[in-house]
């Protein structure tokens, strides 16, 4: 994609953005609408969300168990795996994960909702659509995606234990010894900070890219696989950006 359209888009999210803060500070917000998109947006994507943050963390324990134990650091890996899956791997795959399931859904829902003039229904009714439609699904985005995230970075942290235990024999003593020495309190806050962000980012990219759309049928698959696109985008320079923030600033 143009360097020009990522901006050009990025504006409109913005604008939808404002649209919602509007909305929910006019306390329309359907709080039963957010509990039932946050159990289609994070509690139906808990099982491949935790089997990424399993398989992540049996991967780098694979990689870095031997070559720890032949240079005699092998009281490293659980940190080295803690720290790992808290500042990147879980936040970032989970997030993705959610969004390749999630975000799609949103994006498609609301784009057959515009091709089919369900949104022009709701104008008629002088009800604004971008904060009847998004802002309960970003709502939900953010507060649930950090909870999932949080469970993901337990199961990959005792999975990472599981397969150093299984490959040279690391006793789970050693390995969480490590882990929670290594670990601190602002990590997890960076993490559950980088997760609010990507749940947000997932749920406004993919609903106004979904809004956006005109024509038929062909023009939801489009929009639904560009919203895919777009949300990973801006995911990562999220990403990029909190971790100059708070890492190196």
């Amino acid at each position: 994609m143009k360097g020009g359209i990522l901006i050009r888009f990025l504006g409109v999210c913005v604008q939808n953005l404002i649209e919602c803060i509007k909305y929910l500070f006019d306390r329309n917000v359907r709080f039963r609408e957010v509990i039932n998109q946050a159990a289609l947006i994070s509690f139906d994507s808990l099982q491949i969300s935790f089997i990424i943050a399993f398989i992540s963390a049996a991967v780098i324990a694979i990689q870095v168990s031997k070559e720890f134990l032949m240079t005699g650091a092998e009281a490293y890996i659980g940190g080295t795996i803690a720290i790992v899956m808290i500042r990147e791997i879980a936040p970032g795959f989970v997030a993705l994960a959610i969004g390749a399931r999630a975000g799609t859904a949103i994006s498609a829902e609301i784009a057959n909702m515009q091709v089919t003039s369900q949104v022009d229904a709701i104008k008629t009714l002088k009800i604004n659509p971008v904060g009847y439609y998004f802002t309960p699904r970003i709502l939900a985005a953010m507060i649930t995606v950090p909870m999932v995230v949080l469970l993901a970075e337990f199961i990959g942290i005792f999975g990472g234990m599981f397969v150093s235990y299984e490959t040279i024999s690391l006793h789970p003593a050693r390995y969480m010894a490590s882990a929670w020495a290594w670990m601190r309190v602002k990590d997890i806050y960076i993490s559950l900070l980088k997760a609010c962000v990507f749940g947000g980012l997932i749920a406004l990219v993919c609903a106004s890219k979904g809004y956006e759309t005109v024509g038929g049928a062909k023009e939801v698959g489009k929009s639904t696989t560009q919203a895919a696109i777009l949300s990973t985008i801006y995911m990562l320079v999220a990403d990029f950006l909190i971790n100059l923030l708070f890492y190196i600033a």
